[in-house]
């Protein structure tokens, strides 16, 4: 599978390798929309689609679109222990596994109801134990979207870590829980989990702990109030001394350990997981570099371009290794708050805001698609000019 849509000898080749716009299109039909309009104003085109992913929400389906493999639902407990039907993807020999954590733990699910105090990564371990128990022994996991601040206890647990306090007693679900650990017990762990290789795909460079880590940045996101922010700021604290002791892997000051609430902080210390760019292992798996080859034009694109999107995005790796290749790069997003000079600095040729005039979140939302289409047109048509 990988790359679609190959066009004619001697044709404009146009490659379209767009992340999704969030709530509203994912990279698939951002990327339908893309071509529409491309073939407005060249029929003849050679368009190449590449949906692209960051290592968060939308990666599952990237990956299983480009290398094939199979979805796995079933239903795990959801971050507050409510049951949810989340799924997984196995590739075609049954021994690789793809998890998105906020297909079990994310903040949607919660619909509001958030417990920050609470909320854990649970059925993400779920989904782990069952990939693993159908054979799988190379798992990456992408962390993106969580609800929780647990530093990934709830995940570690599912897969038979146990977390004690000093009187032995398990711990209860939830980060709030982790200011009284005092020993981790390995022996409920299976060898087949101790011999499996785990990734992290992670876009984020936070910290476990401190003022940039997961509680402190992405906690008042879960609904953590001030007071509640610095008691699992504290919790963590405690939860690195303990791993660290346990482990002899300190993960406190560690780029990307806080991302998802800490969760990748915690499987670096017990699990010995490598964490990885989302955004790189996504462009590798899909083939984009090779689908570059030879390209005329590239056209990318978010929900939204900012200071976030030149930090290791989608939009910023496209540009990059389109100019890489001399290829020109233009960016499709419904807001485009970057300054000019960055956007060049990203190695985009340009960046256009698909918004046709004044309109709600929600207008834009539902008439994503066919705006996506008209700037696709017009971008299309300046460079054929």
């Amino acid at each position: 599978m990988g790359p679609t849509l190959p066009g004619g000898p001697g044709s404009v080749r146009v490659v379209i390798a767009p992340d999704s716009f969030k709530g509203s299109l994912t990279a698939t039909a951002v990327c339908a929309a893309i071509e529409t309009g491309v073939r407005r104003a060249l029929p003849d085109a050679d368009v190449v689609r590449v949906p692209m992913a960051d290592g968060g929400e939308g990666t599952l389906d990237c990956i299983l679109g480009a290398v094939g493999g199979d979805e796995i639902a079933l239903t795990v407990a959801g971050p507050l222990g409510q049951p949810v039907r989340a799924r997984y993807g196995l590739s075609p020999d049954g021994r690789s596994a793809v998890v998105e954590l906020a297909s079990a733990s994310g903040l949607p699910l919660l619909a509001g109801a958030t417990d920050p105090l609470r909320a854990d990564t649970a059925g993400t371990g779920e989904l782990i134990a069952d990939a693993i128990g159908r054979g799988a022994r190379d798992v990456l996991v992408c962390i993106g979207g969580s609800a929780s601040t647990d530093g990934g206890a709830g995940l570690l647990r599912a897969l038979g870590v146990r977390f004690e306090d000093a009187g032995g007693e398990e711990l209860p679900p939830g980060g709030a829980g982790l200011a009284d650990l005092a020993r981790v017990e390995m022996s409920g762990v299976a060898e087949a989990v101790r011999e499996t290789r785990f990734r992290i795909a992670c876009d984020v460079t936070n910290p476990l702990v401190g003022p940039e880590g997961a509680a402190a940045v992405f906690g008042p996101q879960k609904g953590a109030s001030p007071d509640q922010v610095r008691l699992l700021d504290a919790a963590l604290t405690r939860f690195g001394d303990v791993l660290a002791e346990r482990f002899g892997v300190r993960v406190h000051d560690l780029p990307g350990a806080g991302a998802a609430g800490g969760t990748c902080g915690g499987m670096v210390a017990v699990l010995g997981a490598e964490p990885v760019r989302g955004c790189e292992l996504v462009a590798d798996t899909v083939g984009l570099p090779a689908a570059l080859a030879g390209a005329d034009l590239v056209i990318t694109g978010e929900g939204r371009v900012d200071r976030q999107s030149a930090g290791g995005k989608v939009v910023s790796l496209v540009a990059r290794l389109a100019g890489d290749r001399g290829v020109p790069a233009v960016a499709l997003a419904g807001e485009v708050v970057l300054p000019i000079d960055e956007l060049y600095a990203l190695g985009l040729t340009a960046a256009f805001s698909i918004a046709d005039g004044p309109r709600t979140l929600a207008a834009m939302t539902e008439s994503a698609a066919p705006l996506l289409a008209a700037a696709a047109e017009q971008a299309v048509r300046l460079r054929s000019a």
